[in-house]
C-alpha cells in the first residue's frame, strides 16, 4: 500500500486510507412521506430525522492494493460501523452505508486506478 492509513475514519474498526482532499461532510434532514406543499404553496414538513450526515471521499490515484483494500471495507455490506473524528477532536461511531462508488481504471499495465469517489451515509 502506498497510502498512509487515516487516524480519523474507520469502517468496522479498520482505517480508511487518507483521502487526497478534505472530506466534505453534509447534513440533510430526512422528511416523511406526508411532507410537502399544500394547494396554497405552504410547506408542511414531517421531519423524521434532523442532520443525517454524508461524508464524501475522493482519491485521485490509487495502486491496486489500496483500491482492493477500500473495496474490502465497503463492498457487499448492507451497513457497517463508521467511526469519525468530530469537530472537537473526539470520536463518534454511527451505523452507515455506502451505496455508490465510481472509479476509472487508469493503466492496465500498472494496475493504477484514478478518480475513486464514494459517499458514506449515516443510517
Amino acid at each position: 500500500m502506498k497510502r498512509k492509513l487515516s487516524d480519523g475514519f474507520f469502517v468496522d474498526g479498520r482505517p480508511l486510507p487518507d483521502p487526497d482532499v478534505d472530506v466534505n461532510v453534509t447534513e440533510n434532514d430526512l422528511d416523511g412521506e406526508d411532507s410537502g406543499r399544500d394547494e396554497a404553496g405552504f410547506m408542511h414538513r414531517q421531519v423524521l430525522r434532523f442532520g443525517v450526515k454524508t461524508w464524501e471521499f475522493v482519491y485521485a490515484v490509487l495502486d491496486a492494493e489500496d483500491y482492493l483494500y477500500i473495496q474490502s471495507l465497503l463492498q457487499g455490506k448492507a451497513e457497517f460501523k463508521f467511526t469519525y473524528k468530530t469537530s472537537d477532536g473526539s470520536s463518534a461511531t454511527t451505523r452507515a452505508y455506502s451505496s455508490k462508488r465510481s472509479i476509472t481504471l487508469r493503466n492496465y499495465a500498472t494496475g493504477e486506478y484514478k478518480n475513486l469517489k464514494f459517499n458514506i451515509i449515516e443510517c
